[in-house]
């Protein structure tokens, strides 16, 4: 059984130099609003879903936090149904850990997004604002823009014009992008806001590319201007690597590895690495294209692509003192993500020399694909509660019908009637909504995954006649049944998503970019 931690034994655990794990179970929303610096958010609906990759050594101390303990306290019986020996559950919570002034802040992936600032105050990273860009576009400049975000991100809205370039990316094709457009073109690097655009622009100036520019916040600079983006953009397919695009990109990678410390597995050393796993944390990260991981990588890597991997850090290693590898295909892309984790004062980072290329030389064999994501006691779950079919449950419409994913999930549709339920709160919730365990409930939710570990929960708290919609509301959609959609019976606004991007209201966006330049402020040398 999980034992509590008092909040000055974590804080003093936080400031040593022990491994460990502080993982948030809150949604995301609260997370948001406060937390203890250095936590990860790991909501407890996700947590069979993504403890195993954030916390890959099960015998290191992890600390699980919440509002009060609640929440807490079934997260870690979860974790160590998992496996993990050293569970803990901070007593009190953040609540408790405030009340003895002890420091929080807000947002999510702080510790990326004040790396940033860093970076732009200490090297004078350029920059030109909206109101300029649209100078420069009127006054037909040649103009190169690059978006540095996902292409998922990139094909939602964009600068008009923009090119999909994610920042993993940018080092290995910026040659061969300028050769396309035009090498005495100004470069301008945009993402939603402020972090991939800094980091995208420190590149190009590292490298020494000439009249290259962030874009000053990003997309949300530009609608703030009152300028309208783009939507649907198609311009994501990146340039074939010419031999004299690599070699720069070659020459880049090394010069950074060799000033930011960065050490190289060759293939031996890195089995040697790997199979340390069952004795201390170790991250194993492909930073290549999601296409080229599926194509082949080198078994038990997980895939994060690199720009990615340094805008959310936290998401990828909350053991800081773990030992991080990553691997692309050859000698850039890996370097150059190890080299900002260095630069973010990651002590154990590593690349592997020559990437999934020289494993293969090897003569050693690749996974292709993607790790399943399916979650951790599924199986079991299944065999709990019974599996009915969307024909089945609209003809049994029994009394109570909940669904158990996210409120943005619930408020694309759901079946008429249901309830909004998460999984994270279930037990503290269910009894409002079905308080009779005699009589029959149906889970649902998206896609089947949470509400089959939601119904098993169900039946292990005594209710005698739960079912599950199988395959959730995908597979009633596919049925061509009546979706309700909306926030229906939902009495309190939803606080489990963070609202991101152009959905902020005006007011969130100028208050979330004036708090990201804030971070770079406090770097600022005295007058």
């Amino acid at each position: 059984m999980a034992s509590l931690i008092k909040p000055r034994d974590l804080r003093d655990l936080l400031s040593g130099g022990k491994a460990l794990a502080l993982l948030d179970v809150r949604d995301l929303g609260s997370y948001n609003s406060a937390h203890i610096p250095g936590a990860s958010s790991l909501p407890r609906h996700r947590i069979e879903f993504d403890l195993r990759h954030l916390v890959p050594f099960k015998g290191v101390t992890l600390a699980l936090c919440d509002d009060n303990g609640s929440q807490a306290g079934m997260a870690a019986v979860t974790a160590e149904a998992m496996g993990y020996e050293n569970v803990y559950v901070l007593e009190g919570g953040v609540n408790l850990w405030a009340a003895l002034d002890y420091p929080t802040e807000w947002g999510t992936n702080v510790a990326s997004k004040d790396f940033g600032e860093q970076v732009e105050v200490e090297n004078g990273v350029p920059e030109i604002d909206a109101l300029e860009l649209r100078r420069r576009m009127e006054s037909k400049e040649k103009l190169v823009i690059l978006d540095t975000r996902t292409p998922e991100e990139y094909r939602r809205f964009c600068i008009p014009g923009g090119r999909s370039v994610p920042n993993g990316e940018l080092a290995l094709h910026i040659t061969d992008v300028l050769r396309e457009h035009d090498e005495g073109a100004t470069v301008i690097i945009n993402c939603a806001g402020r972090t991939r655009s800094i980091i995208g622009a420190r590149i190009l100036q590292r490298m020494g590319v000439p009249n290259a520019y962030g874009l000053k916040n990003g997309t949300a600079g530009w609608v703030l201007a009152g300028y309208e983006l783009e939507t649907g953009a198609g311009r994501v397919a990146l340039p074939a690597v010419s031999a004299e695009g690599l070699a720069r990109a070659e020459e880049h990678a090394a010069q950074a590895a060799a000033e930011d410390g960065v050490r190289f597995l060759d293939v031996p050393a890195l089995r040697e690495v790997m199979g340390r796993g069952d004795s201390e944390t170790v991250y194993l990260i492909d930073v290549r294209r999601e296409e080229e991981h599926r194509g082949g990588h080198i078994p038990g890597f997980r895939w994060f692509p690199g720009g990615q991997a340094v805008q959310r850090s936290d998401d990828v290693a909350p053991v800081r003192n773990g030992v991080i590898v990553f691997a692309c295909d050859g000698r850039v892309r890996a370097p150059l993500v190890a080299s900002w984790y260095r630069q973010m004062g990651f002590p154990n980072v590593y690349a592997v020399d020559g990437g999934v290329t020289a494993w293969a030389e090897q003569g050693l064999p690749l996974e292709e694909g993607t790790q399943e994501d399916l979650p951790f006691g599924l199986s079991e779950a299944a065999g709990k509660a019974s599996m009915i079919s969307p024909q089945e449950l609209e003809e049994a419409r029994p009394p109570a019908i909940i669904f158990v994913g996210d409120s943005a999930e619930f408020a694309q549709g759901h079946v008429t009637g249901s309830h909004w339920a998460p999984r994270g709160w279930l037990e503290l919730q269910i009894e409002g909504l079905a308080p009779s365990k005699d009589k029959p409930i149906a889970v649902t939710c998206a896609n089947g995954l949470n509400s089959t570990l939601a119904g098993a929960a169900l039946v292990d708290m005594g209710y005698e006649k739960v079912s599950v919609l199988d395959k959730g509301m995908a597979a009633w959609r596919r049925a061509g049944l009546p979706v309700e959609r909306g926030l229906t019976n939902v009495m309190t606004p939803p606080n489990d998503v963070v609202v991101m991007g152009p959905h902020r209201s005006y007011a969130d966006t100028i208050h979330y970019l004036r708090w990201e330049v804030a971070l770079g402020e406090k770097r600022q040398p005295p007058d």
